[in-house]
């Protein structure tokens, strides 16, 4: 399958703004692609690789709690007291109370730790392996057209990921579930990426893609997508 191919598809079809993102977790490092250098947030590697970066990060790159816990890449037990309790998003305004933080992390999905040591990102359109997961920054109604695809031909609904961290609702759940999600972003993960206030975001297993692209050509040429 040429996913450099259905990037450009995708981007001709919705008149994206920004390029999606194919992301791989691998149980090694590969060799082929350059690590990153420094540390980010993962919310920050996403831009990077929107802004044409193709390179590939392991827990020595992740600068953030959330990224490296929700993919998989560190255990919750290996943190402080603090940090596994949430209490420190509690003076943060994230909030209100402990109690809180535990129930909503409740309903957060993560991948487990110890499988992967290194995730790969990269702009789709120049993807050379096959992604578990593409991610999109966009409007509300390029959002709508792709779960309106989503649906076209299966009758699927996406999930609906509301303000959980972007490493949980954007990566690790449509990995976990193989579900088209779609969201808003936390609030922390917005400012870091410096996005627009009236981006939403979605995200698409890779093995729906193919799928999704054939699924928006055939939709304009019907009478509630065709292009004016």
């Amino acid at each position: 399958m040429d996913y450099n191919e259905l990037g450009k598809k995708l981007n001709e079809l919705l008149k994206l703004e920004n390029e999606p993102v194919a992301i791989k977790w691998s149980v090694r490092e590969p060799e082929n692609i350059e690590k990153e250098e420094g540390k980010s947030r993962f919310c920050s590697k996403l831009v990077k690789a929107m802004d044409g970066e193709i390179f590939y990060s392991t827990l020595e790159e992740e600068e953030c709690m959330g990224g490296a816990r929700y993919c998989g890449l560190k255990d919750m037990k290996e943190y402080p007291a603090n940090v596994q309790s949430g209490a420190f998003m509690v003076p943060n305004g994230l909030y209100k109370n402990i109690p809180a933080v535990q129930r909503s992390r409740e309903n957060e999905t993560y991948i487990n730790p110890g499988i992967f040591s290194a995730i790969v990102f990269a702009p789709l359109n120049k993807a050379e392996f096959e992604p578990d997961v593409i991610f999109m920054l966009c409007s509300a109604k390029q959002g709508m057209e792709i779960l309106h695809a989503n649906a076209y031909d299966s009758g699927k609904h996406g999930m609906g990921t509301d303000a959980v961290p972007v490493c949980s609702s954007m990566a690790a759940t449509p990995y976990m579930t193989g579900k088209v999600t779609y969201g808003f972003g936390d609030v922390a993960a917005r400012k870091n990426m410096d996005i627009n206030q009236e981006d939403i975001m979605v995200s698409v297993p890779g093995s729906d893609l193919s799928r999704i692209v054939s699924n928006l050509e055939e939709m304009r040429t019907k009478m509630f997508f065709r292009e004016e």
